[in-house]
């Protein structure tokens, strides 16, 4: 389901609130929904969730064994995901949080092991956008943030597009409009010394550098 936004502000306004209300409503009892963010339109489950989060490998055609990077509310909540926040992420996540830059580190033992494929990291981001910084908020707890599109497909930039491809498989399909052309964030993992960018995005290493004093 996604509804329409009409050119009325207050109106927008309202919609918007009225979907996110909705959405904190599924995602509480389970669901799997796809939500707008700063980049492109992700799946997103509650991450503590075990079996909302298996479905999302589901949905999307995809083994579990990859890791899914996870949608923070705000840079304080890393404490429900990391033991430790080292000075380096402090850095990064000053200059470049919210925005397009997640973050690896090594897990607390509370993430479950299906979010990171077994391994010992995981990857968290704040995103630049609303919606999903407001559902985790009130959810009070991080939320899956990989792509909404079928396994092998081009991540989708609108709500139309998430509904060709997985509007039967998921309870809602948030109408945040179409979204502009943007690269992915920046993976850069800090889980070892020296730390590595593991998927070019919209963030340059030379920016990264600039601000953490190292080179990547």
């Amino acid at each position: 389901m996604y509804g329409t936004h009409h050119g009325n502000e207050d109106l927008v306004e309202a919609d918007l609130g009225g979907q996110i209300e909705r959405s904190i409503d599924l995602l509480s009892a389970g669901g799997v929904i796809a939500i707008p963010t700063d980049t492109f339109y992700g799946l997103a489950a509650r991450a503590f969730d075990v079996d909302a989060v298996l479905r999302v490998f589901h949905v999307k055609g995809r083994g579990n064994d990859a890791a899914l990077p996870l949608l923070l509310a705000d840079p304080e909540d890393v404490s429900l995901c990391v033991d430790s926040f080292p000075p380096m992420a402090q850095k990064l996540a000053e200059r470049f949080w919210p925005g397009a830059l997640t973050i690896v580190l090594p897990k607390a033992v509370g993430v479950p092991d299906v979010v990171t494929g077994g391994g010992p990291t995981v990857a968290l981001r704040v995103p630049d956008h609303l919606v999903p910084r407001q559902i985790a908020r009130s959810l009070g707890n991080p939320i899956t943030g990989t792509s909404a599109n079928l396994n092998g497909v081009a991540p989708a930039r609108s709500p139309e597009e998430v509904a060709r491809q997985l509007g039967d498989k998921i309870e809602m399909v948030f109408n945040g409009g179409t979204l502009p052309e943007a690269l992915p964030s920046t993976v850069v993992d800090l889980s070892f010394s020296p730390p590595k960018i593991v998927r070019s995005g919209v963030i340059s290493s030379e920016e990264l550098g600039d601000v953490a004093g190292t080179r990547f």
